[in-house]
């Protein structure tokens, strides 16, 4: 049976049950290994499931050796703990989702759910709180209350803890550093799958604020982001795929894993004008100063 992290050639449907869901091509490595600072090892794409080993396998063999493991409710955050436990070559963070909060409240059950965070968060392998923030996509009405209740519960954690926020901001900039002004933000702060333009890149760069680029970078309408980047300091910038979500053109569409992080990372190069090996070695820098050491 094919492993579903085994990267395989694009077919057509049905010409051997992969089609347009399995895997595309592993990509050349990359010169200079770099990590994923975004990661969900335990979300399914379709019926595709992800093995954590086989998929950190695959990622070590193209120049990406490690990765973050995200949490995003009670279950993920508990499995980010166990996983960081199982392999040294993650990290993790742990939050309860914005647009989950919202629920949680509803049944009751935030307070509880934050104390829990906050529990998890102590494990010395998890370097994170997230991720948090706004969604005012999927969310409106009495909903956003919760979520900036909960926002600003999570600043408070990660500054206590001392670690690191990733933030969840979707069509919500102004009001989340807004938020992260008014509480004081922790001492390092990412910006997960950056969705911003020019003037938050600024606002990243001025206030020392990680921006971490994924393979929405490389979609056709994303001429904001490109100028984002195209501004952002070296020294702030870092890489993700959000996986199994957002797989960089030509891929989009089909499962993502971390695996897939040189067709951004070359893209990102190739947008600044940048040495690969250079652009490399900077965004691994800038890894280990938003988490530390994975050793």
């Amino acid at each position: 049976m094919l492993n579903p992290l085994t990267p395989v050639p694009f077919r057509e449907p049905g010409s051997d049950g992969s089609g347009r869901h399995g895997y595309p091509p592993a990509p050349e490595p990359l010169p200079v290994p770099v990590m994923d600072n975004h990661t969900h090892l335990d979300f399914r794409s379709g019926s595709l499931t992800v093995d954590a080993s086989a998929a950190l396998d695959a990622a070590a063999a193209v120049g990406v050796q490690g990765a973050v493991q995200v949490g995003c409710d009670l279950e993920s955050s508990r499995f980010t703990v166990q996983a960081v436990e199982r392999d040294s070559r993650l990290l993790g963070a742990v939050a309860i989702h914005p647009n989950d909060a919202p629920e949680y409240a509803r049944k009751g059950e935030l307070e509880d759910a934050l104390s829990e965070i906050e529990t998890l968060a102590s494990h010395p392998r998890i370097r994170a709180i997230g991720e948090t923030g706004l969604d005012f996509f999927r969310t409106e009405g009495e909903g956003l209350a919760h979520q900036r209740y909960s926002f600003r519960r999570h600043i408070d954690i990660a500054k206590r803890l001392d670690l690191t926020l990733q933030i969840h901001d979707r069509d919500a900039h102004d009001d989340v550093v807004q938020v992260l002004k008014e509480e004081g933000a922790p001492s390092r702060v990412v910006f997960h799958c950056f969705s911003g333009g020019e003037d938050l890149a600024r606002i990243c760069n001025n206030e020392g604020w990680y921006m971490s680029f994924a393979g929405t970078l490389t979609f056709k309408s994303a001429r904001d982001l490109r100028s984002a980047l195209a501004i952002a300091e070296p020294d702030r910038v870092l890489v993700e795929t959000d996986a199994p979500y957002l797989t960089p053109h030509p891929f989009r569409g089909r499962p993502n894993a971390s695996y897939m992080i040189p067709y951004t990372v070359r893209a990102m190069a190739e947008l600044t004008g940048s040495e690969l090996s250079g652009l490399c070695s900077g965004i691994a820098a800038n890894t280990l100063r938003a988490y530390g050491s994975w050793v």
